[in-house]
């Protein structure tokens, strides 16, 4: 990775989730920011509201990227809007984005995002989500989840 370079670090989870779980992300969001890395998401509710939240509670920089057209539909923590139109498919984009990829609980559309990360051989980290097997490195708190993926992003 180039020196000028920020590591960018996906957040994916559930759109609807509990309180307990957005602030969870929110502390993946503060720690990457603060560590000097980019929060990248699907610019909607939950664990992506939480995770860009505590992103910009640090001053960092955060990219949704919609799975719709209207860039009036991403949370309000997202600097930069990427309206795809593309539903789902955006999935994808997320992850090609990403120097490593968090992951959150939720449904199917993380279990796709994730399955896409360990086919693009991202570092892929979990904090409670599917149970993919062996090339997924579990945290055992926000935190550890966030660290990791910055050294795996080659980060701080």
């Amino acid at each position: 990775m180039s020196p000028n370079r920020k590591p960018v670090i996906a957040v994916v989870g559930a759109n609807k989730c509990s309180k307990k779980l957005r602030d969870m992300a929110a502390e993946v969001g503060r720690y990457i920011a603060e560590n000097g890395g980019v929060i990248v998401c699907g610019g909607l509710g939950g664990i992506m509201e939480g995770a860009a939240r505590g992103a910009k509670e640090a001053s960092g920089v955060t990219i949704g990227i919609l799975p719709g057209d209207n860039p009036d539909d991403a949370n309000e923590y997202i600097d930069f809007v990427v309206p795809t139109g593309m539903g789902e498919a955006r999935n994808a984009l997320v992850v090609r984005m990403a120097d490593a990829v968090v992951a959150f609980p939720g449904k199917y559309g993380t279990l796709s995002e994730m399955a896409l990360a360990l086919q693009a051989g991202k570092p892929l980290i979990s904090v409670n989500a599917w149970n993919l097997g062996d090339d997924v490195t579990q945290a055992e708190s926000p935190v550890e989840a966030a660290r990791l993926a910055m050294e795996m992003a080659g980060g701080k």
